[in-house]
């Protein structure tokens, strides 16, 4: 069984490449979700891999969540901090929820299960925390306060936790996707992709999930022990930071 690595919003999307990238490569993959039963049990039916429902912006529901995984399946070495949601409003017209909604998926997440395994991370003298940031919280997007100071907060967050845990054989990376060709980025009106979008992009085209699995792939690895607080860039040049 190899090392044991948590995704949270494991199941669809980047982070279902994530998941099955990882399991690849030989990682005992637990994807965690917040509601959709059925598209869950379809991963886990598609792919093998364990799928846990849990709320990852309330702490006690995550230490309960990582006390029962790490019993059945092991101390979780790597975790990746996928989980995302967007409440898209401008400023002016965004409620309450609608921003803390945003923050406690996004952000939220990132320390409560950062601090319940890196304890354990620490005593064991290796883990790997790999944050999953946006091209939109290096540059800002309009009608995305919330989301944009979530992923800017989440590449803080990394800076910060990177240089607490360096000695203790932990790294602490960001990743910054840009366009990537999911779900949510597909359903935008081909027209508006194709005259606004891609154009807007150096490589001329939308990223494709499985090139931030890779991304992810290596940062956990062995071979990335000497990276740490870094951000990865990858947008195919839309932003430059």
């Amino acid at each position: 069984m190899g090392r044991v690595v948590m995704v949270t919003g494991g199941s669809r999307g980047i982070g279902r490449a994530i998941s099955e990238a990882l399991d690849a490569d030989g990682y005992t993959v637990v994807a965690t979700y917040a509601g959709n039963d059925e598209a869950a049990a379809k991963f886990t039916e598609e792919t093998g891999i364990i799928a846990r429902k849990f709320d990852v912006g309330d702490f006690d529901a995550c230490a309960e969540a990582v006390q029962r995984i790490e019993s059945d399946v092991g101390p979780i070495d790597v975790l990746v901090n996928n989980a995302g949601i967007t409440r898209d409003k401008p400023l002016h017209k965004m409620n309450r929820e609608q921003w803390n909604a945003v923050i406690a998926t996004n952000l939220t997440s990132i320390f409560n299960l950062s601090r319940l395994l890196i304890d354990g991370m620490r005593a064991r003298g290796f883990g790997r925390i790999i944050n999953i940031s946006s091209i939109n919280g290096q540059k800002g997007q309009f009608g995305q306060s919330n989301y944009s100071a979530a992923k800017a907060g989440a590449i803080g967050f990394t800076k910060a936790l990177a240089l607490e845990t360096a000695a203790k054989g932990i790294t602490v990376n960001a990743i910054a996707p840009g366009y990537i060709a999911t779900e949510m980025v597909m359903a935008v009106p081909e027209e508006v992709l194709n005259t606004k979008v891609i154009p807007l992009i150096p490589v001329g085209r939308l990223g494709q999930a499985k090139e931030i699995a890779r991304c992810v792939v290596f940062l956990a690895s062995d071979d990335a022990g000497f990276i740490t607080g870094s951000t990865i860039s990858a947008n195919g040049g839309q932003y430059m930071a």
